[in-house]
């Protein structure tokens, strides 16, 4: 026997919203690992560009202040994609990208897990692994949290990469 007395009231609007929200969590996440970072990192700002609101606020575990607009999310996100892109492109580096969806109940927020192989020219391997929870208005983001990062082995170095022997004296 069911109480319907401890049943929360589900409107049509919530359902809509459910719906449309988790349409285009698949939608980003399908054009994400679609997009290869050895081609081009301007793939990613168009994803950006198409999915995230222009007042979007963004967060991580451990940073002090939220990152708050299109405007001010760009810089951090060519700081990391441009770097992958010359090392996948030039250095060889390959790199993975693995997505799993975490059921959730809420109306407009979505949660995924995240994993990146990064394995360097002679096969040595370096994981990140995270969580990232969304928070949706229509098709776009608004509110991205990312947490939980955790690295599996050691990070790769030079010698991983594909430099050849010309001179370079590069350390890091």
């Amino acid at each position: 026997m069911i109480d319907e007395h401890n049943l929360a009231p589900f409107s049509r609007s919530e359902g809509d919203a459910y719906k449309s929200s988790h349409a285009a969590e698949l939608s980003l996440n399908a054009a994400i690992l679609r997009a290869e970072i050895a081609r081009s990192y301007e793939e990613f700002l168009d994803i950006f560009e198409t999915f995230y609101a222009d007042d979007v606020e963004v967060s991580r575990e451990g940073l002090r202040e939220m990152i708050r607009g299109k405007e001010k999310v760009r810089p951090f996100l060519l700081n990391l994609l441009v770097p992958l892109h010359v090392m996948a492109e030039v250095a060889g580096l390959s790199i993975s990208v693995q997505q799993t969806a975490i059921p959730g109940d809420t109306a407009n927020e979505t949660h995924s897990a995240w994993r990146i192989d990064f394995t360097g020219v002679g096969g040595r391997r370096c994981t990140l692994n995270w969580y990232a929870t969304r928070r949706w208005n229509a098709s776009r983001v608004v509110y991205e949290h990312h947490y939980d990062l955790q690295q599996i082995g050691e990070p790769l170095t030079m010698d991983d990469l594909n430099l050849g022997s010309g001179g370079w004296d590069v350390s890091i």
